[in-house]
């Protein structure tokens, strides 16, 4: 028997065995010892392997380098773990954007809405059950103002207005595909009347029941434009629930044979008034309107509506729109004394004159009509010789016969 080799054996396994530790530690940099039967595993916080990947995963909306993000919808979610911290800023200036966590979170979302063509970045973290974090980075640009459209809409939300107020929405490029557009707004009312959009060419789209709304009444629209296509390369950019109430039921009529004005409220005739309304050169439209804007006082200049200097008063008190061309009933101090008084005679350029006094202050038909009057009620010129108003001049659909009106629906109403 060789007892050298019995001796040696031992110290050159020993050797070989440090060797390879030696190999270990320069290939794995996760094994901080080797042999010792000590336990190989490093832990981090909370006694867990760093190594290990976070269950967490974060998705932002706005991929990293697309344009076109959506300026209501960007945002961040995280599954399998909550977020700890999302910071959205403005290249270029820098500027936080302001932003809340919602959802226990679980997701964030900007508290205003961005701004169209604007480049944005967001950061976020976020870390799973046991506390392993990850982090994500976006850097994005918003949809441009000449690849978005948006639509200007009447009523606001919240306010209170008459029974003939339709919902009209302007928008700002020409719309092609209508069906798309109108399908991506809904009008309802608390009463259940029917509601029908119609289209006056490519930007305006109203919507109205047959009848007017009935008083008291609770109209919703939810507008779900964004990313709707409305032409080759344009989509919308809004999303958003306006409601509006429909407050007491006031029609006005205008007789232009009497020269007075019928004002009937929920149903019961409140008073009658002496009115002046166009003289024989120049008419006042027949037809159904809607007080679209009221000012207590405003210019009148008649080289606005194309007749020449006719006339320019610098305050018109008491006056209401009724088209967009220049119709107005509106208070008169000015009215010639040596007319005929009030209700005898027309004598304006077109518009209905009530008796008023320079400032409106007074207690006069113009002031008590004014105070009376809300955007959205109707006065209604009948006898006039003039035609019937156009129903996109103003509000004035309410001049479509109902038929008139669901033909200008992109939408099946059946």
């Amino acid at each position: 028997m060789n007892l050298e080799h019995l001796v040696t054996t031992p110290d050159i396994a020993a050797r070989r065995a440090l060797g390879a530790c030696a190999v270990l530690m320069v290939g794995a940099l996760t094994l901080t010892a080797c042999g010792g039967g000590s336990d190989a595993k490093s832990e981090g916080k909370g006694g867990k392997n760093p190594a290990k990947t976070s269950a967490a995963e974060i998705a932002i909306s706005a991929k990293n380098g697309s344009t076109g993000a959506s300026i209501n919808s960007t945002g961040v979610k995280v599954s399998d773990g909550t977020l700890t911290g999302v910071k959205m800023t403005a290249a270029g200036t820098g500027q936080t954007v302001p932003g809340s966590m919602v959802a226990g979170g679980k997701s964030w979302k900007p508290t205003e809405q961005l701004e169209r063509g604007t480049k944005y970045q967001i950061a976020a973290t976020a870390k799973d059950s046991d506390g392993r974090s990850v982090a994500a980075k976006s850097v994005f640009t918003t949809v441009s103002k000449a690849n978005s459209f948006i639509g200007t809409y009447t009523p606001d939300n919240g306010t209170t207005v008459g029974v003939g107020m339709p919902v009209s929405f302007s928008f700002d490029k020409a719309i092609s595909d209508k069906k798309a557009v109108q399908s991506h707004i809904t009008v309802t009312s608390s009463t259940g009347q029917q509601v029908v959009g119609h289209w006056f060419g490519a930007q305006r789209l109203d919507f109205r029941p047959e009848e007017y709304w009935k008083a008291g009444s609770k109209v919703t629209m939810k507008i779900d434009l964004d990313g709707v296509e409305g032409a080759g390369g344009v989509t919308g950019v809004q999303e958003k629930t306006v409601s509006f109430t429909v407050g007491r039921s006031q029609v006005s009529t205008v007789d232009a044979d009497t020269q007075t004005m019928k004002v009937v409220r929920d149903g019961q005739t409140v008073k009658s008034v002496p009115i002046s309304t166009g003289s024989p050169e120049f008419t006042t439209y027949n037809g159904q309107m809607v007080i679209s804007e009221k000012y207590k006082k405003i210019r009148m200049d008649s080289r606005t509506v194309a007749l020449a200097n006719a006339y320019d008063i610098p305050d018109v008190p008491d006056a209401m729109r009724l088209t967009q061309s220049g119709t107005f009933i509106h208070g008169n101090y000015w009215y010639n004394k040596g007319n005929p008084p009030f209700g005898r005679e027309g004598t304006s350029h077109g518009r209905v004159g009530l008796q008023d006094v320079k400032g409106g202050q007074g207690n006069t038909p113009a002031k008590w009509f004014y105070d009376s009057s809300l955007i959205g009620d109707v006065v209604i010129v009948k006898n006039s010789p003039d035609k019937t108003v156009a129903p996109d001049n103003g509000l004035n659909g309410w001049n479509l016969s109902w038929n008139e009106w669901i033909a200008g629906s992109a939408v099946s109403t059946s």
